[in-house]
């Protein structure tokens, strides 16, 4: 994870700003690893990989409509180049033989990352709602590991065999 942010200078809209693209970042990585294992059925790992970049987008919309509604229009200051793999699964932590299971791990490793993010954040912040925001934010990353945690024990066995990629059919390795 790397930010060039400076939390101690940090107002309620960039936070803001910062959240979403943290999600908008997630979303973007999730459906990239769906498009190259493919999303045919839940025994997928690309399934997976495309049920989290739907839950990164949700998340990401209710963040928008939180901004837009105290901000409106004002022009963003921090842009997706200010933080990088803060939440987004890392980019080789996928592999061709992947098995449902070990998706899931991915899904919970980027969601503690989040959580991480957010604690150590709040050691900078300054600013009574961005603190508040961000102590809610990193909550919400725990809601997220556990719900992971919870889907993973329902898993069939089936789900931690690993299989092969079809090359012909992932665009992106």
């Amino acid at each position: 994870m790397s930010t060039r942010i400076d939390f101690s200078t940090l107002g309620l809209m960039d936070a803001l700003d910062l959240a979403f693209l943290i999600e908008k970042e997630a979303y973007q990585r999730y459906l990239k690893f769906a498009a190259q294992f493919g999303i045919e059925g839940p025994e997928r790992p690309g399934h997976f990989f495309r049920s989290m970049a739907e839950n990164e987008a949700k998340h990401g919309e209710e963040i928008a409509k939180r901004r837009d509604a105290m901000f409106g229009t004002t022009p963003s200051q921090v842009s997706l180049d200010d933080l990088f793999d803060v939440e987004a699964p890392e980019e080789g932590a996928i592999r061709r033989t992947m098995s449902v299971l070990q998706a899931f791990q991915v899904g919970i490793a980027a969601e503690q990352k989040a959580y991480d993010f957010y604690d150590q954040a709040l050691k900078h912040i300054t600013d009574p709602e961005v603190h508040k925001l961000f102590i809610e934010l990193r909550d919400e990353e725990t809601e997220h590991v556990q719900l992971l945690r919870d889907h993973m024990e329902k898993l069939p066995p089936s789900a931690s065999i690993e299989g092969e990629i079809n090359y012909d059919e992932t665009p992106y390795l």
